[in-house]
């Protein structure tokens, strides 16, 4: 005899501007469903304890990690559903296997372009170093650089490597790319020259990576590959944080073997007060916006709603699986 699935217990997580009930159609669900809402993150003993009396978890992206680990002393989850189409922090194997249903949602198409771009320009322009002296009383303190003439060098040629591409082509720049598996076709697609990695490395006047994070490309970047880079250029990753070794970029920073860097993504989220990056020169950094914008959170809750409704109806939507 077949059963309709309930839930009693929903948990929203990492819920940082505590926007998700705000920009969610949530009406649309049982009013016995009890919805509880965390706008910290929290880990370890703490975190299984927050977790466990829930039978349904709504998770930020990968602000959350769920291992086999952490799956396994959660008894009565019955739906994950991750922001996002893919989760590579949620262990769907361990998941099946416990009878778990895991959904992603939809998004907007690649609000993370938008804030390359933004963090390319300040640095290029120092506007926050300006706009800082012009707060103090100081006027026009430094000189920043056009874009036109220069070359952008792209690291992952894929969706949003692409957008990059195409943008930087209409700033009137140089395009070259590379990954391990790029070829000349692909990068003229996107209007940009494919080059080996050292030679990105030594041409481009900015470097951005546009990769996901495996065992192959964690600590793509590392202090050889920061060495090659001229004196003048600066480093954007609106990534993943460790595709860069973080302890060399620090270096390069303060001996200021490159320009600058643009960081949106970090090893540890949220950032702690006292690391390093903080107190590194030349600096714009971010707390991962890339996806975080109000257009972006209404999709990703719309979908979160529909996952939860094609659950409970017994037809999961967007349903992720292992393999």
């Amino acid at each position: 005899m077949n059963t309709v699935p309930d839930l009693k217990r929903l948990g929203i997580l990492d819920d940082y501007q505590g926007a998700t009930l705000r920009l969610g159609p949530w009406d649309r669900l049982p009013e016995s469903l009890q919805i509880e809402q965390f706008r910290d993150t929290v880990t370890g003993p703490a975190l299984v304890e927050r977790l466990r009396p829930l039978d349904a978890i709504l998770a930020m992206r990968e602000r959350t990690p769920f291992p086999r680990a952490l799956i396994e002393q959660l008894p009565n989850l019955r739906l994950l559903v991750t922001t996002g189409a893919r989760n590579r922090a949620i262990d769907l194997a361990a998941c099946a296997e416990r009878g778990i249903t895991v959904c992603g949602t939809a998004s907007v198409a690649h609000p993370t372009v938008d804030l390359t771009w933004g963090l390319i320009l300040s640095l290029m322009r120092r506007i926050p170093e300006q706009q800082a002296a012009l707060r103090e009383g100081r006027w026009q303190v430094a000189l920043g650089h056009t874009l036109e003439g220069r070359t952008l060098g792209v690291v992952g040629l894929g969706n949003l490597g692409s957008r990059v591409a195409r943008v930087g082509a209409a700033f009137g720049m140089r395009v070259i790319a590379w990954s391990q598996n790029l070829t000349p076709e692909r990068a003229a697609a996107a209007g940009a020259e494919a080059v080996g990695k050292e030679r990105l490395l030594a041409e481009a006047d900015v470097v951005t990576l546009h990769l996901i994070l495996s065992e192959r490309s964690r600590g793509i970047i590392g202090a050889a590959d920061l060495a090659r880079m001229q004196p003048s250029a600066i480093l954007v990753n609106t990534s993943r944080g460790p595709l860069v070794e973080q302890d060399a970029l620090i270096a390069a920073l303060r001996e200021r073997r490159i320009a600058g860097a643009g960081i949106d993504v970090f090893d540890q989220e949220p950032l702690p007060r006292d690391h390093p990056l903080l107190s590194a020169p030349n600096t714009v950094l971010t707390p991962h916006l890339g996806y975080v914008t109000e257009e972006n959170y209404r999709a990703y809750f719309t979908g979160a709603v529909e996952a939860i409704e094609g659950y409970l109806a017994g037809r999961p939507v967007r349903e992720l699986r292992a393999g």
